[in-house]
């Protein structure tokens, strides 16, 4: 019998809730579209699914500016219509995460209308406030990641406020104990209601520490892209010294893995972080120390422009050697921020578009066959391909609408699920116009059509999944060897008490085979 706990081994299936399935045909994913397409998601042998934020919101940045943490919504429904999904998602088998966003909230919060309107109100400390420099500038030459100065001029305090993202999401101030009780009681009013876990987003932005603050430094790594300069100014610096990574986070990331461990049985806690450059695995493992994060959200397998071979074992090596024998981090080839798998990694290995599914599948067994649990994005069972061809006119993405042509952002990877080749809009929605365009590309991927397919992806995912539960090497230890194999191979051992599992995986077969040792 195992003595993990089910996140150490768990495949957790990532929705994007706008573009998984429209129950009412408004041209926007919601609640009660997930709840329809359960059976989907429970068939396939997930273990979890995760939600990306769903609570009010004016929706800039679609759910990651937060006007009301306890609320849902109204285009994605109701908070019942949320207790009904958790509850069926239960009865099937499945835990349920939902994302928290901690670092920052909507200008449109009542937090942020309260704190900005004064110097002198209840909240008015509950944001990063600093007062400009003798010339009126910024208080330091901090950049936003979606472009532009980290900070914003407000004439009613006659101040700057901190914004790591859009100046619509402030960052909230966790130097103040108030603004963390805040929070504690955000995720209370979720783990009340049943849910067994968060995704912290962007925790590593987290701001806590009290002014003067320190400018960054250049990087002197930086290579300028394909944009015009001004329009890529983030990467151009190192942040892990003052904007990002701050020793002060570790204090709510504590109080975050008291409240889990009130509850029995405990939950989940993963939090998305990253550093610069080789620094990152040494920030997991500050966020993972006894007493903070069950685990971290690794980004090693996310890059943007794809991996090759020795670069997936390097970066699979690194995280391993950080963890082995635990289940404290998670890997993910996709997600709802970067361009999807199947195209990525298509163009980095030189294959054809006929390959995406088998190549799709030795991924998916890849990541599934590491230690730790594995994120899934919605349509990688299908191996639905990135959409590079969405007319400017219809771009939603703030990141992308700010530097196209140019950089086209993430909308490529959050266009609509299809369901069925055959109904509009692939059965993602019967609207004339969904909130963005439904690619013709991917019809011949639909998810209920796949479902039917004994022979489809989707079935040898299930197959797959369904043996990986029946072997002890993978569901009651993290163990692992040190990686080996040729220039197109990736080869290691999973190792418990009564199985030595051998995984190898070619790139030029494109086939995973697993074989007792």
């Amino acid at each position: 019998m195992s003595t993990l706990e089910w996140w150490e081994t768990a495949i957790i299936y990532q929705i994007y809730p706008r573009s998984f399935n429209d129950s009412n045909d408004d041209g926007i994913g919601d609640l009660n579209g997930i709840i329809e397409r359960l059976d989907y998601i429970a068939g396939l042998g997930i273990d979890a699914i995760w939600i990306s934020p769903f609570f009010t919101s004016p929706q800039k940045d679609f759910g990651y500016d937060v006007a009301e943490y306890c609320n849902v919504n109204p285009e994605y429904g109701t908070l019942s219509d949320f207790d009904r999904l958790l509850e069926l998602a239960h009865e099937k088998g499945l835990k349920v995460m939902i994302d928290i966003v901690p670092a920052h909230c909507s200008d449109q919060h009542l937090w942020f209308q309260e704190s900005r309107a004064s110097r002198d109100n209840d909240k008015a400390d509950w944001f990063h406030w600093v007062d400009p420099l003798a010339d009126g500038s910024a208080p330091t030459n901090w950049l936003s990641f979606f472009g532009g100065r980290a900070w914003t001029w407000e004439p009613r305090r006659q101040q700057y406020y901190l914004h790591n993202f859009l100046p619509s999401q402030p960052n909230l101030n966790h130097a103040n104990p108030k603004v963390r009780e805040a929070m504690m009681d955000v995720a209370k009013f979720w783990l009340e209601r049943g849910v067994d876990g968060f995704r912290l987003d962007a925790v590593h932005t987290v701001n806590a520490d009290h002014p003067p603050f320190q400018n960054n430094p250049a990087d002197p790594d930086f290579v300028l892209g394909p944009l015009p300069q001004d329009q890529q100014p983030f990467f151009r610096q190192l942040h892990d010294a003052a904007q990002l990574n701050q020793p002060a986070i570790q204090t709510l990331v504590r109080q975050f893995r008291a409240l889990a461990d009130q509850y029995d049985p405990p939950r989940f806690l993963m939090g998305e972080v990253d550093g610069d450059g080789e620094n990152a695995i040494e920030i997991s493992k500050t966020f993972t120390q006894e007493g903070h994060f069950h685990a971290t959200y690794n980004f090693d397998l996310l890059e943007w422009d794809g991996l090759s071979i020795s670069e997936m074992k390097a970066a699979i090596s690194k995280a391993v050697g950080a963890f082995n024998e635990s289940g404290r981090l998670s890997f993910s080839f996709s997600n709802h921020d970067v361009p999807r798998v199947a195209t990525r990694q298509l163009a980095k290995l030189g294959l054809d578009e006929t390959k995406s599914r088998k190549m799709q599948l030795l991924l998916l067994k890849l990541e599934a066959s590491l230690i730790g649990s594995t994120c899934m994005y919605q349509g990688e069972e299908l191996a639905l391909t990135d959409v590079q061809d969405i007319p400017l006119a219809d771009m939603q993405d703030p990141w992308g609408v700010e530097f196209a042509p140019a950089f086209l952002g993430r909308d490529t990877c959050r266009t609509p699920m299809v369901w069925r080749k055959a109904d509009p809009n692939g059965g993602f929605s019967n609207a004339n116009k969904t909130w963005l365009p439904v690619s013709e590309a991917h019809l011949d991927h639909a998810g209920l059509d796949a479902a039917e397919d004994k022979t489809s992806l989707y079935h040898q995912l299930k197959q797959f999944l369904t043996w990986r539960k029946a072997q002890d090497a993978f569901m009651t230890s993290n163990q692992m060897s040190d990686i080996s194999g040729g220039e197109n191979e990736i080869v290691f051992d999973r190792i418990s008490q009564t199985q030595v599992l051998r995984c190898h995986f070619d790139f030029v077969t494109l086939t995973a085979q697993f074989e007792e040792v």
